[in-house]
């Protein structure tokens, strides 16, 4: 809250639209996009993940930031407010999701600190010489060196929070955002130029519809819901500090298309590159930080185009992690009447110290049912809980609060929305059927 009492609100719907869109763009877009591409076929995968965005994502985040400003409260409070009953167990299944996937993104986050700083000092021999792989196995089992990045990131995270909506989040979301767009427009040029890339553009951008299968269309359902930041809480958190004069579903599409380009934009930077180096398009999560780095050595002024994509990814991975934070301090705010600066530090320091187990875990010393500790604690988060909650959340909105959304989709009958019933018919049936065949694929210990 601000320092008289009233709740604190974006200063401009850029500020919103640029922060959401920072929350809903992460590691996933940048990371885990390209690689689930390469393994499903390229332009294919593309077309699916680009449809079911705007159709299963859309309406799931409306739904969110629908119920956010009617509240103007936390995760939790909201739907004590709206509904009560067992609802608000939908809102702390989104608290302790933002809990548990902070501390192990501020680890991955800590990361690309790291392989900002070594790009300058042998990462890029090392990557010349094949042993790429050797850099990053020697720094993740060096639990003192990964938890003192994973402490740096976090301190990031804790002062944006720290500083409020409009002097932290929106501020700094206004910078970065433009920031993480400037950097990938430069790897494009810097990536379609490579001899050779042309491979990988026809790959990436020439859709081969016989290559569609059901593992396809599951695998692009799963990249659409997670890519948004849908079902831990952050879209209502945002949402309820929205002005009442702001359009929602305009909002809301405006979000979904800077994440979706955000993604599509990183397969620009990455497909080229690795088909120009021949290098394996579907390499698995290694493709960031082993596969890209070799391939950065073999670029002529390789550390500056290796250094601006770790820093692309510390952007991303920060402006998601700020919205994580912010859903847990605006519980704490809005629930037990702490101040900003308590919530932000007390709860930053809570979930670093989480994450501890999640750096030591990387070095094979510390394991859950056979899982390494930050594995394990991203089963739980992005397997059980987010998929509830998103999938609850759509039913909330399709069965149980059904008016009431409408009302504050439309702002009060001054708006119309051409969409309305398809989006009410929506979250009444496709997104929880859709929502529960992730929830159901990702039980798989």
């Amino acid at each position: 809250m601000s320092n008289n009492g009233e709740r604190e609100q974006w200063g401009s719907r850029i500020g919103f639209i640029l922060a959401a869109a920072g929350s809903a763009v992460g590691l996933g877009n940048i990371w885990r996009f390209p690689y689930i591409t390469g393994q499903y076929g390229g332009a294919a995968f593309v077309f699916l993940y680009v449809a079911l965005v705007f159709v299963i994502g859309f309406s799931v985040m409306l739904a969110e930031i629908a119920i956010g400003r009617r509240a103007q409260l936390n995760a939790v409070g909201s739907f004590k407010k709206l509904k009560g009953g067992a609802w608000p167990l939908v809102g702390w299944m989104g608290v302790a999701a933002g809990f548990i996937i902070l501390s192990y993104y501020a680890v991955i986050g800590g990361w690309t600190i790291k392989y900002f700083i070594i790009t300058w000092t042998g990462l890029m021999e090392a990557g010349a010489a094949g042993k790429a792989g050797d850099v990053f196995g020697g720094f993740v089992t060096n639990t003192p060196q990964v938890i003192l990045y994973q402490a740096i990131f976090m301190l990031a995270t804790i002062w944006v929070v720290y500083r409020g909506i409009g002097e932290g989040i929106e501020k700094y979301c206004k910078i970065l955002m433009p920031a993480l767009f400037g950097i990938l427009l430069i790897l494009i040029v810097r990536s379609v130029t490579l001899e050779g890339a042309g491979k990988g553009l026809e790959f990436y951008l020439k859709p081969d519809f016989s290559k569609i299968t059901g593992d396809t269309f599951l695998a692009a359902l799963g990249q659409a819901f997670f890519s948004l930041s849908l079902g831990m809480g952050c879209m209502i958190t945002y949402g309820s500090y929205l002005t009442k004069d702001t359009t929602i579903p305009s909002a809301v599409g405006q979000i979904c298309f800077l994440d979706t380009m955000v993604a599509l934009l990183a397969g620009l930077v990455i497909f080229p590159a690795v088909f120009a180096f021949g290098v394996e398009a579907g390499a698995g999560p290694g493709l960031t930080f082993v596969t890209l780095p070799s391939v950065f050595s073999q670029m002529p002024g390789g550390p500056i185009w290796s250094s601006l994509f770790f820093l692309l990814l510390f952007i991303a991975a920060l402006t998601s992690a700020i919205s994580l934070l912010e859903v847990v301090s605006a519980y704490f705010i809005d629930e037990m009447g702490w101040g900003r600066p308590k919530a932000a530090w007390l709860m930053g320091l809570a979930i670093f110290i989480l994450g501890i187990p999640s750096s030591i875990s990387l070095a094979g010393n510390l394991k859950i049912a056979g899982k390494d500790f930050l594995d394990a604690a991203d089963f739980l988060a992005s397997n059980v809980l987010l998929p509830l909650g998103g999938m609850l959340i759509a039913l909330f909105v399709g069965w149980v609060w059904t008016e009431s959304a409408r009302k504050e989709v439309s702002n009060d009958g001054t708006y119309e929305f051409g969409l309305m019933d398809a989006w009410i018919w929506v979250c009444r049936t496709i997104a929880p059927l859709a929502i529960a065949v992730i929830f159901w694929k990702g039980l798989k210990w």
